[in-house]
């Protein structure tokens, strides 16, 4: 089965259009993709996923966003540990820099990342969205 979860959280909606290619992408891939705001995600249901990307853009000193999405993040990592996952986001200064604390927290928490972190300054044009869909097709196929 290849079944994936795409949960992101979102402020000007850059990191949704992300993620939609993200799961377009891992549909023409010939994944079964859900895809959830962190707000509709409920963790307990992870077990029922193979494979998650996760989504969420930087904040503040950048860093990721700390009411909704962090917290999910933290309860989700133990439940996916040994699972392959792909990290994505937006960003709109300090030129991605808060990828690299992410994807070495994830490492650390035994996700598997299939993929390098994609992080996009701002709204992703067409080359970005491309990629957003390679980085989907990549997890489906992993």
């Amino acid at each position: 089965m290849n079944k994936i979860a795409v949960v992101f959280w979102t402020g000007t909606g850059n990191t949704e259009l992300m993620a939609n290619e993200v799961a377009a992408g891992a549909r023409e891939a010939g994944a079964d993709v859900s895809i959830f705001n962190t707000s509709a995600f409920k963790v307990d249901t992870a077990k029922e996923y193979d494979k998650f990307a996760l989504g969420c853009p930087a904040m503040g000193a950048e860093e990721l966003e700390d009411s909704e999405f962090l917290p999910m993040y933290e309860q989700l990592k133990p439940l996916i540990s040994g699972k392959k996952v792909v990290l994505f986001g937006s960003y709109g200064w300090g030129g991605g820099e808060w990828m690299n604390p992410w994807k070495e927290d994830a490492a650390n928490a035994g996700l598997v990342l299939v993929d390098d972190p994609l992080a996009i300054e701002n709204a992703p044009d067409d080359d970005g969205k491309a990629k957003c869909r390679e980085l989907g097709k990549v997890l489906a196929l992993s």
